[in-house]
């Protein structure tokens, strides 16, 4: 069962159906998954998220997805929510907890916003996985991929650094080396999505993409006995 309504425009209002769209056409702002939360709250239950698997899995009422596909899994999710006692006693700070999602399967965030993407992208109808990258997203599409037997193509900047293309080549993407910025790499994929029928998960899928963040803040809140905490520090690529 599917919660999903619409996409929302964030700038004007305006809805769309749950399809491969990103911007309004109207006023060109960002598009949101907005769902049936009265639906929700008569069916979902802390019972009910705590007896699923242990992983962003636990949260699939809460996702944009229709439950048609098998999901894009590998084990993403429910990270140590690690309790940083010396790190507060430093900073005069009691109860200071740090979330590692570095033990993620290919070692970033990045493993929760691919999982849903990939996974709708499935739902929709892609048989080709592609993104623009500077590195941990590229490894993450990858790896999804492969996992869901898809095509792959991964957009990098020409100059980065070995390690990071070694992380992506290890699953057999297609992967392209673009001469410039990031900003170049992801205008390039955005007049690709527009020509062919690929699933590019931070662009034409991105609302689908964007909704996978939220599992982490789902986790810390759990994971502190379901309280929200009084302060979130987040860290900006």
């Amino acid at each position: 069962m599917t919660y999903m309504k619409a996409l929302h425009c964030r700038e004007c209002g305006r809805e769309y159906p749950t399809e491969p769209l990103h911007v309004c056409e109207f006023c060109f702002g960002p598009l949101e998954v907005t769902y049936d939360y009265e639906a929700m709250r008569r069916t979902i239950t802390r019972r009910r998220i705590e007896s699923g698997p242990v992983s962003i899995w636990r949260y699939v009422d809460l996702l944009p997805l229709d439950g048609k596909v098998e999901p894009v899994d590998l084990g993403t999710g429910f990270t140590p929510l690690l309790h940083a006692k010396n790190l507060g006693r430093l900073l005069g700070l009691k109860y200071l907890y740090l979330k590692n999602d570095c033990v993620n399967p290919t070692w970033s965030f990045k493993d929760r916003v691919t999982a849903i993407a990939s996974t709708r992208a499935l739902e929709l109808g892609f048989t080709t996985l592609a993104c623009a990258s500077t590195g941990n997203l590229a490894n993450s599409v990858a790896a999804h991929a492969a996992k869901a037997n898809m095509q792959a193509f991964v957009f990098i900047p020409a100059d980065l650094e070995p390690a990071k293309i070694v992380g992506s080549a290890v699953y057999g993407p297609t992967l392209l080396a673009v001469r410039g910025s990031y900003d170049d790499v992801n205008r390039l994929c955005s007049e690709i999505a527009d020509r062919y029928r690929w699933a590019f998960v931070n662009i034409n899928v991105r609302p689908y993409y964007a909704e996978g963040s939220k599992t982490l803040g789902y986790e810390v809140a759990e994971q502190l006995g379901w309280r929200a905490p009084d302060v979130a520090v987040v860290p900006m690529g």
